[in-house]
């Protein structure tokens, strides 16, 4: 029986550093040093270095680091917070929380990135922030805007050169990311010290004089070890991942989304009139499809009544309507790139 191909296969991406992380994990648990320290540190400052910023903030996940990074700049109750009709529900969620009000945007009309003009235009007086999202590894413009941009970048890990990044850029390192760990985690970016001093703050329970309400959200030394080993290898898969999409962009005739050209490839997508038809074939040869975003952000139920819309999203609902992700990941075989570019060529 044929096997599966699937959209990650985290054992196998294991397996691959397995002895290197494992000894990692093992040297954590040996020093008692769970909480923060060495480990984490060394992680916080090869991360920045590596996405181009001054500090590196480590916490509990990505959806942690965009409510602290929205709470650090001054986002609160009934204010408005611009963010994009694509993107996973965490980008508004964070802002709910805070019991402000998501201003949803259309996209752009060739790629699921924010509409800077639509942010610009959405701007009003209650703006307090506006949230672009690098979707898929490439980049979005930052709108002209005059209040902090706070960059969902969780899906830029690894892009080069640097994305643009704001007053703030959040990172994931939820397991599926093309810089995954064993766990949640994330990382809070900037080039303020003074913004980077009141995240890690937020995150710790409001820092060592609790002048500030925080809550509890700090990466653990034991992921921060199983991501530095993942780290070694990155660029390796990166191109890798780079290679697999090229094979795909010529099987899928055009269709593919457009990417940066330094796109870590955190999702390879296309867009197809007939997406329905497609994910069938795909389903039908064993290759694991997804739909991300079916509909709007500003559809989910958890929005009604506490979002405002403020222009049709025309574009992105014509994104939901067709675009389809792919298996594109480093731990691919060549016969299975050959299996998925043979449904690719016969369905596009």
């Amino acid at each position: 029986m044929t096997s599966r191909i699937g959209l990650v296969d985290l054992a196998r991406r294991h397996a691959a550093v397995a002895e290197a992380v494992e000894a990692r994990v093992l040297e954590v648990l040996r020093s008692g040093r769970y909480i923060g320290g060495p480990v984490v540190a060394e992680l916080e400052e090869r991360i920045a270095a590596r996405m181009g910023a001054a500090h590196g903030v480590g916490v509990g996940s990505g959806t942690d680091g965009l409510g602290l990074a929205l709470q650090a700049v001054g986002v609160g109750a009934d204010d408005e917070v611009i963010v994009p009709a694509m993107s996973f529900f965490a980008t508004a969620g964070a802002v709910l929380q805070l019991g402000a009000i998501p201003v949803v945007v259309d996209v752009l009309p060739d790629r699921p990135l924010m509409d800077p003009a639509a942010a610009a235009a959405a701007r009003t007086e209650r703006t307090r922030a506006v949230v672009p999202v690098h979707l898929f590894g490439s980049g979005a413009a930052l709108p002209d805007v005059d209040v902090p941009c706070v960059v969902d970048a969780a899906q830029a890990m690894g892009a080069n050169p640097r994305l643009p990044c704001g007053a703030m850029a959040v990172l994931s390192f939820y397991p599926t990311k093309v810089l995954g760990g064993a766990g949640d985690g994330g990382m809070v970016l900037t080039d303020d010290a003074r913004m980077a001093r009141r995240v890690r703050a937020l995150a710790n329970h409001g820092g060592a004089t609790h002048e500030i309400p925080g809550s509890n959200s700090r990466l653990d030394a034991l992921q921060a070890a199983v991501l530095l080993a993942h780290l070694e290898v990155l660029d390796d898969r990166i191109a890798r991942r780079r290679t697999i999409a090229g094979r795909l962009d010529a099987a899928a005739s055009g269709r593919a989304l457009p990417r940066d050209p330094g796109s870590p490839v955190t999702v390879w997508a296309l867009r197809h009139p007939d997406r329905g038809n497609l994910a069938g074939a795909l389903e039908d040869a064993g290759i694991e499809c997804r739909v991300y975003y079916r509909t709007p952000l500003s559809d989910a139920p958890a929005m009604a009544g506490r979002c405002r819309v403020p222009a049709p999203l025309s574009h992105a609902v014509a994104f939901c309507q067709e675009v389809l992700a792919l298996p594109c990941h480093a731990d691919l075989s060549e016969a299975e790139v050959d299996r998925i570019v043979g449904v690719l060529e016969a369905s596009t």
